[in-house]
């Protein structure tokens, strides 16, 4: 979660009505107002009841993203994300006793051609880059599998299907923690989402596979490899993290994306998207008695799965400065990053703290003396929590110089300020405005069904209770100058950090003329 994740955090409970106080939220009016089930096979259901519309928003949430992956199957998560809208064994299809052959025949071929590729590389016949008439006969012979296949397909029959009975929002996201999948509907089709997503629980078709890799590719080839932003946050994270999976791009590296198969990604399905492993929040217009029975009757008949291996991987400790430059034509910029603890952790929310002090709004330290006072830089943010939250993760800094000023400048002003936080208390004043922030964000951010559930099964998911909502608040009202003093001194040094620098490459230094100041745009202070 980017920027001030608490200003989320206990904004929630102003959903359960827009007259609810402050103080009762924190207590038990929240805790009574949500209903919690939990399946025999494991499904964790949360539910709250809002009548002021005739409408109900879902959120599907797994615990599975990026962090659950390998080397060789990075990619995978986000993959499967995709392929979960191509149907199920009755959705999507005419007939799946017919598809079901030629999907197998697919794979079959496409593996006799990874062989084949395979072979001519470990002899070197494919070095004038020209395939060899078998290969060539391999790749006609998949087209033309391809195109009986696609015979059978009902191309976005799910999606139709929800459309046609007034559902709007139908969305789905990988991260490196979590996927969820969410979607509005009239509360009167609660019924229908139950059949399709028991059914696409229980039998999803891989159907389109390597149509929607190439997906994927071109998808990755937008968002990092023609991206100057996308590329220098794969650098910087892979520096970072040397051991544990966050170092990994959540779509996955270019060549492991290519070899995956339909076979590995069903495996990993069959791993990580069992009933054990989700939580299904559920706001709106609903009686909650109903809607556990609806669940009970379609999610109920799901067989429970054997939980999925913890994520053992540990980052050690760093043990020296790690830089990394990007080249690319584009305007400079500079990303730095400090490991801190995960969530849960006390020094968490101190993080938390320090990063409203820090950018939170046009007063905060970085922007007002980067910005606005030394005109040094154009923008300026922190994240408290990157690349995630179930493992130890960073705290990291964003700034992009203002010309003529660089990105080393712009890097020694950061660390002023940095080691002001050691040395100076930080204000009572200061302090003050962090919770005034955040409770003017309980009053402006997150009223809709969506944003409740969105919530309530993300902090189900990663921190095991969506009670920690209610913790948030209290625990960061505890937090004192001398811890953030404390944090700062053992956090903020340099050989727990990690700088990438985005640098316009040689030749675009020739031809480029030089680079005009732009508009400053502060952090924004909702979230």
């Amino acid at each position: 979660m980017h920027g001030l994740r608490f200003f989320v955090l206990l904004s929630l409970v102003l959903n359960l009505s827009l007259n609810l106080n402050l103080d009762l939220a924190r207590g038990s009016g929240l805790a009574e107002r949500v209903i919690e089930h939990r399946l025999a096979n494991g499904l964790t259901v949360l539910l709250v009841e809002r009548h002021q519309s005739p409408v109900v928003s879902i959120n599907f949430t797994f615990g599975v993203g990026g962090i659950d992956e390998h080397t060789g199957m990075t990619g995978v998560a986000h993959l499967y994300e995709h392929m979960a809208f191509k149907g199920t064994r009755t959705l999507g299809t005419k007939d799946y006793e017919r598809e079901r052959p030629l999907l197998e025949e697919l794979d079959h071929i496409n593996a006799n051609i990874e062989t084949h590729r395979e072979q001519l590389r470990a002899s070197s016949q494919d070095a004038s880059g020209v395939d060899s008439p078998a290969l060539q006969q391999l790749q006609q012979a998949f087209k033309d599998a391809q195109k009986r296949a696609d015979e059978w397909v009902i191309g976005n029959e799910m999606a139709q299907l929800y459309q046609r009975h007034g559902a709007v929002g139908l969305n789905a996201s990988t991260g490196k923690d979590v996927t969820r999948y969410t979607v509005s509907l009239p509360a009167n089709r609660l019924p229908l989402w139950a059949v399709v997503e028991a059914d696409r629980m229980a039998n999803p078709v891989l159907r389109e596979f390597y149509k929607e890799r190439a997906v994927v590719m071109e998808e990755r080839r937008l968002r990092t490899e023609d991206n100057p932003n996308g590329l220098l946050h794969e650098a910087f994270t892979a520096a970072a993290f040397q051991a544990h999976p966050y170092g990994f791009p959540t779509i996955g590296w270019a060549s492991d994306i290519l070899a995956l198969t339909p076979s590995e990604t069903d495996r990993f399905f069959r791993t990580y998207y069992g009933p054990g492993n989700a939580v299904v929040a559920i706001v709106g217009d609903i009686k909650p008695p109903e809607v556990i029975a609806l669940i009970e009757a379609t999610f109920g008949k799901i067989a429970g799965t054997t939980p999925p291996p913890p994520v053992v991987t540990v980052e050690p400790p760093q043990r020296g400065e790690r830089r990394v430059e990007v080249e690319f034509d584009a305007e400079p910029s500079v990303l730095v990053g400090y490991h801190k603890p995960a969530l849960g952790h006390p020094d968490d929310f101190v993080f938390d703290v320090i990063d409203s002090v820090l950018s939170e709004g046009v007063t905060s330290r970085l922007y007002h003396r980067l910005v606005r006072e030394k005109r040094l830089a154009t923008s300026v943010g922190t994240d408290p929590n990157s690349p995630g939250v179930r493992g130890s993760n960073l705290f990291t800094i964003s700034a992009v110089p203002l010309a003529p000023h660089t990105t080393a400048e712009l890097e020694a002003a950061i660390y002023i300020e940095l080691d002001r936080l050691k040395t100076e208390p930080v204000t009572p004043v200061e302090l003050e405005k962090v919770l005034n922030n955040l409770d003017a964000g309980l009053v402006r951010s997150l009223r809709s069904n969506g944003g409740l559930a969105s919530q309530l099964a993300y902090f189900q998911t990663v921190a095991k209770d969506w009670r920690y909502l209610l913790k948030a608040r209290d625990r960061i009202a505890t937090v004192t100058p001398a811890d953030i003093m404390r944090v700062a001194a053992q956090s903020f040094v340099k050989s727990n950090r990690t700088v990438a620098t985005l640098v316009r490459s040689a030749s675009a230094r020739n031809t480029s003329p030089a680079a005009q100041p732009t508009s400053a745009t502060p952090k924004a202070v909702t979230p």
